[in-house]
């Protein structure tokens, strides 16, 4: 953060003697103000969190083959990896970083309340939104415990939230500049647009093309079940991805 401007010295410091003396007493003032601002700056970060379920083998195995496939389409799509990890959204949410300790100990609550490793989940089709070139996932059907799960994080993390955050909230290798300006405004209305009855359970499989998206939702897609291994908390990255993981949350069956 850029320091405040130091029109001259206060009467009570009384004058240098030397010329450099006034330079260099400007300068440290000067100084001294930025490190102030930077701590506060330092104090009160925002992180763009999401807590998410982790598949299992089955529905990462069907992820992974849908990735390859998009990205022999589009290239410049990513690859699910571990720093890409796929996962079942439950909640996407900027939180003051000094709470992110609160928030891991409120969620995982819930978690163990809900006991989401004992639920039997069903996909069945792909998920395609924004054209011309937008992310593709696999939908999960938003059964009432999904939906009862969703409910209580977001009463369970609402202490800690703040309105919206800036592309340093986020991981990225590009200090920020990868990260979409319609990313932000998505985490920043995720409660309003993307839970309750506009909630849409996925596991997103990568990027591509309108045409060749197209292509895959005409597809006859074989449903299957899965089920969750664990939960996670990690720091949203490009695309809404999944990218550093802050915390595991284990559950127990």
């Amino acid at each position: 953060m850029k320091a405040d401007v130091v029109p001259g010295i206060p009467a009570s410091l009384g004058q240098p003697r030397h010329p450099h003396a006034l330079v260099f007493t400007v300068v440290g003032l000067a100084l001294v103000l930025g490190f102030a601002q930077g701590a506060v700056t330092q104090q009160n970060p925002v992180t763009a969190i999401d807590i998410a379920l982790e598949p299992d083998a089955t529905m990462i195995q069907h992820a992974k083959d849908a990735n390859a496939r998009l990205l022999k389409s589009f290239p410049k799509g990513f690859t699910l990896d571990e720093t890409h990890h796929p996962h079942v959204t439950m909640l996407q949410q900027f939180v003051r970083t000094d709470d992110l300790d609160k928030v891991f100990a409120a969620a995982n609550a819930i978690l163990a309340k809900q006991k989401p490793t004992a639920w039997t989940l069903k996909a069945f089709k792909y998920y395609i939104p924004s054209p011309p070139i937008g992310l593709a996932g696999i939908v999960v059907e938003p059964t009432e415990d999904l939906h009862r799960l969703q409910d209580e994080l977001i009463k369970a993390v609402e202490p800690y939230t703040v309105k919206t955050g800036t592309p340093a909230a986020f991981f990225s290798d590009e200090d920020g500049r990868d990260i979409q300006k319609s990313l932000i405004e998505y985490v920043a209305n995720f409660v309003t647009i993307a839970a309750g009855k506009h909630f849409n359970p996925h596991v997103t499989i990568g990027v591509g093309t309108e045409t060749y998206l197209n292509e895959m939702l005409a597809e006859p897609f074989e449903s299957f079940t899965f089920s969750a291994t664990g939960a996670s908390v990690y720091q949203l990255g490009s695309f809404g991805t999944a990218r550093k993981e802050l915390k595991a949350l284990p559950l127990m069956p």
